[in-house]
């Protein structure tokens, strides 16, 4: 399940330039490993390569779920550090940074974010952009899920 993990959010690097240079992208990316060595770690000693494969699915909700999990907390506290960076005039996180963050999944840390530091709430050209990306990526779960008969 590592293994598969680290394959998805490095090739995930390598595809999306936004990521390349994002230093919170890659604080999730060992976040999200830490985690997933601690879950097989502590809920599957021992399971082998043939076990994961067999359970790929298992292995994908898994990590799926910690994903989201990671990217939340990782958007979260960026928003807290473009925030203080702000304040203190300082160097701060570029918008494409927190937007690609937000769409991997991050739009509740980012949602949440924006409410507890009150930091791009008013810009107008990011929240439209903040907005219309939700609203696709909405749509695009919904299309999904519908695809695969969940809903």
């Amino acid at each position: 399940m590592l293994v598969m993990a680290i394959c998805i959010f490095l090739g995930m690097m390598f595809l999306f330039q936004p990521l390349r240079k994002n230093n919170f992208y890659s604080v999730h990316l060992i976040f999200v490993m830490a985690l997933v060595w601690f879950v097989e770690k502590k809920y599957f000693p021992g399971a082998s390569a043939a076990f994961w494969v067999a359970k790929w699915q298992m292995a994908a909700m898994y990590v799926l779920i910690l994903h989201l999990i990671s990217i939340n907390v990782v958007t979260f506290v960026a928003y807290g550090a473009d925030k203080k960076a702000a304040i203190r005039k300082g160097r701060r996180v570029p918008e494409y940074q927190l937007h690609a963050l937000e769409f991997l999944g991050g739009w509740i840390g980012a949602l949440l974010g924006q409410k507890f530091f009150k930091h791009k709430t008013k810009k107008a050209s990011y929240q439209s952009f903040f907005w219309a990306m939700l609203i696709m990526e909405v749509l695009v779960i919904y299309i999904v899920l519908k695809h695969l008969h969940i809903m």
